[in-house]
């Protein structure tokens, strides 16, 4: 038999054994303790999930959110950039600084209009 093959089919057999083992050992030997603080539904800073499905929900979270997105996106153009920047050469650097530019404008225009503000 191939020994890739007989390790293979010991690490399942292994974790076959061993997960539910140690799933049951968890739940048997650990600490629980069941109140009702602690099964509260909480997402994202709003108490009251439960109810009516047409409730309104504050904007300013979907708000949040898609800032978040696009400076989040934001850093998959840096990271690669920055890796390759010696062979990219001068125009690169300068392309780069553009689009950080634009980036900082458009945060500059999210915090005088206020869209970040709570109050």
């Amino acid at each position: 038999m191939d020994t890739s093959l007989l390790l293979s089919s010991a690490m399942v057999a292994v974790l076959v054994i061993l997960l539910p083992t140690l799933f049951h050992l968890t739940r048997y030997l650990g600490a629980s303790a069941d109140n009702p603080r602690k099964n509260e539904v909480y997402e994202s800073g709003i108490r009251k999930t439960v109810g009516d499905s047409f409730e309104r929900i504050d904007v300013r979270y979907l708000v949040v959110g898609l800032v978040f997105i696009v400076f989040d996106v934001e850093v998959l153009y840096l990271f690669p950039w920055a890796v390759g920047l010696r062979d990219l050469g001068v125009s690169a650097l300068v392309e780069m600084f553009i689009f950080l530019a634009l980036l900082g404008g458009g945060l500059l225009y999210i915090f005088k209009s206020g869209v970040l503000r709570w109050t």
